[in-house]
């Protein structure tokens, strides 16, 4: 009798303070890599992205030219000794083309970074805390979940105009933190009574110890969606500022590339791909970050895997 009475006690997986939770952890971050290597569309996500981060960390060694020389013919088609031919200033579009890939990418870390950073935390602390706090936190969401997010930032941004890129990140977290916060809440709602919060509670630990150290690290398939997401909004966003010139037009990115090209009708100038490179890069980029959301969906959601990976699991049990 005393041998049966032990395999109930070691076999639930309920007690999820720190150490258990370390651990959960880990175990998710390895799922999500095992998820992505399994994945076709997220393989192909992380070859584009790590294409993008050589360009960016290696530009001054793969670019052929300075990106503001101005010495070369006028918008000059495609030859050998320019890939994708010159704008109208004289400058070698695929060196803008690298060098833009720098400013693209850190947006897109900035911004998907504080964006998740600020959603998470009033997002969990409003379901969390509770009361008055969630009342008023979720009111706040609320107004800034119904405001127009495009046309709010196109006005900030042109009061800010030239306030460079920490301030234009600065706007976009400002406008897009709020569905995210929604995402959160709703989750921390449901994990609001476990028995590893309530054991947190008991303990006397901190409120925003409880937040950061208990709570998030349950929900890292959330926090890496809302991450890639607000880093694709961050990347169009800027991109869209900066066309209409509402962004930093003087820095060499994709942005500024097209703003320029536009201005001066390259089209019509002989050097189509000076506007027609950087909206591709960005369409790639954008759809990089999609294709890999795809292993984090698999993992957070057991519905998306394939049917046949089911089965083998079914098969193993």
């Amino acid at each position: 009798m005393a041998s049966r009475e032990m395999v109930p006690v070691v076999e639930p997986d309920l007690p999820e303070p720190s150490g258990p939770a370390a651990r959960r952890n880990r175990g998710v971050l390895g799922s999500l890599a095992t998820a992505v290597v399994r994945s076709p569309k997220a393989l192909v996500g992380v070859v584009i992205l790590g294409i993008f981060v050589v360009m960016a960390v290696g530009a001054p060694l793969i670019a052929p030219y300075d990106p503001h020389d101005t010495e070369f013919g006028r918008a000059e088609g495609p030859s050998g000794a320019h890939w994708l031919g010159t704008t109208t200033y004289g400058q070698d579009v695929l060196s803008q083309l690298v060098y833009g890939s720098r400013q693209s990418l850190l947006i897109a870390l900035l911004v998907g970074g504080f964006a998740t950073l600020v959603s998470a935390l009033l997002g969990v602390a409003a379901a969390y805390v509770g009361d008055v706090a969630d009342h008023v936190l979720s009111l706040v969401t609320d107004i800034f979940l119904v405001i127009p997010g495009l046309p709010l930032l196109i006005v900030i941004s042109s009061y800010i105009r030239g306030g460079g890129l920490m301030v234009m990140v600065g706007v976009i977290v400002f406008t897009s933190w709020a569905y995210g916060a929604r995402q959160f809440r709703a989750q921390a709602l449901s994990l609001r009574h476990r028995e590893f919060l309530e054991a947190a509670r008991v303990r006397g630990e901190r409120t925003s110890y409880t937040i950061v150290f208990e709570i998030l690290p349950t929900m890292t398939g959330l926090l890496v969606a809302n991450f890639l997401g607000a880093a694709v909004g961050g990347v169009l966003a800027v991109a869209g500022l900066q066309f209409i010139g509402l962004g930093d037009i003087t820095s060499i990115s994709w942005g500024s590339m097209m703003h320029w090209a536009e201005n001066n009708e390259a089209l019509q100038a002989g050097s189509p791909l000076w506007d027609l490179a950087p909206g591709l890069c960005i369409a790639l980029l954008g759809a990089s970050f999609a294709l890999i959301n795809y292993a984090f969906d698999e993992v957070s959601n057991p519905a998306l895997r394939p049917p046949r990976r089911r089965r083998r699991g079914r098969a193993v049990a």
